[in-house]
């Protein structure tokens, strides 16, 4: 009797070992804020203004816009290497690093800057349209596309020239773009709530699917080697996996307001939907066909814009300070809180 009374207490207090150690390792697993850096206000700006961030994992660079500059900063240390000065309001970059050369939009001057990789100064430029905004590389081109918000048309332009050689006609608002490296470039249409497929070769529009249940989609990010996009939306704030190849949405989740960045981690399966209303929602590709939510990761106000780091698995986000909201009005029912000049910073997570 004793003898068993002994073993009951061993198996509990084993029970309860395992126990705690599973949630050390859950806690150990899951993603949380590793660093903080902050910086200064924009040269030549006069408000707290940031956009896209790019990360290029093997250069470990982490290209950040910042109203009228791109901060380049270290992606192992946080450490400025330089600012990009002399734009007006940019949104993103894209690197074509076979030619040496970065690429970036500036939507207030409805320009693209060149800018050599090794030097990171501006080498040039080519004309785009107005509001320019997200910019993508398509290696099977070789061709920069810029999405060109307010006239619903992209801009494309060959790499190694810096010279325009075509304008797509997206018939829609565009916001974030994705390359799958085989001759497509994917286009969220954030006033139409689709997404259209373009050929990179004959810079037509090949294929136009709705996004339903989501709607005004912004982020996107792709899963190539199992033919997936993954779009969030806005209105509804809805988060949809769809197959590249048909259009098909295969799944969807509710997601918290105000989503602007999407991120696929081909080693880890996971897929990161960033939000302004400070959080990261974490989904996991379980199968080609089956896809289930995981963690959300608690972030900051307005932390909206992220990039992957796929060597680390780390997250880049940026935001600033806000101040409070002002009293509604009947021009401004729902007004907005203002970023706070000067606070910019980065934040990244990791396990």
């Amino acid at each position: 009797m004793k003898s068993y009374s002994l073993g009951r207490l061993a198996s509990g207090a084993l029970v309860i070992l395992l126990g705690t150690c599973s949630l050390l390792m859950a806690a150990t697993n899951s993603y949380h804020l590793l660093k903080k850096y902050s910086f200064g206000a924009a040269e030549g700006s006069t408000r707290e203004y940031f956009d896209y961030i790019t990360v290029d994992s093997g250069a470990r660079r982490v290209y950040l816009s910042h109203g009228t500059e791109i901060k380049v900063i270290d992606a192992d240390n946080g450490a400025l290497i330089t600012n990009i000065t002399g734009l007006k309001q940019d949104h993103g970059v894209a690197v074509a690093s076979e030619f040496g050369r970065g690429f970036i939009s500036d939507g207030a001057e409805g320009k693209v800057v060149i800018f050599d990789l090794q030097t990171l100064k501006a080498i040039g430029e080519a004309k785009a349209d107005k509001d320019a905004d997200c910019v993508s590389y398509d290696p099977f081109s070789k061709r920069v596309f810029v999405m060109d918000g307010d006239p619903h048309n992209a801009t494309v332009i060959d790499a190694k020239s810096g010279s325009v050689v075509g304008t797509i006609d997206l018939g829609g608002g565009p916001e974030f773009a994705v390359a799958d490296g085989n001759g497509t470039v994917y286009v969220n249409l954030e006033d139409k709530s689709e997404l259209v497929a373009i050929d990179t070769g004959s810079l037509k529009i090949k294929s136009r699917w709705p996004l339903a249940p989501a709607g005004a989609p912004t982020a996107l990010a792709m899963d190539v080697k199992h033919h997936r996009l993954f779009s969030a939306g806005r209105n509804p704030q809805m988060f949809v996996v769809l197959d590249s190849d048909s259009g098909k949405v295969l799944q969807s989740f509710p997601i918290s307001a105000g989503a602007d960045a999407a991120a696929y981690d081909p080693e880890t399966g996971l897929i990161f939907v960033s939000t302004r209303e400070d959080m990261v929602h974490v989904f996991h590709e379980d199968s080609p066909d089956k896809f289930s939510e995981g963690e959300t990761i608690k972030t900051e106000y307005g932390a909206k814009t992220m990039g992957l780091d796929t060597k680390t698995h780390n997250l880049f986000l940026d935001t600033a300070d806000f101040a409070p909201a002002s009293a509604p009005t009947a021009d401004r029912p729902h007004p907005q809180r203002s970023a706070i000049q000067g606070t910019f910073h980065v934040l990244v997570y990791g396990r």
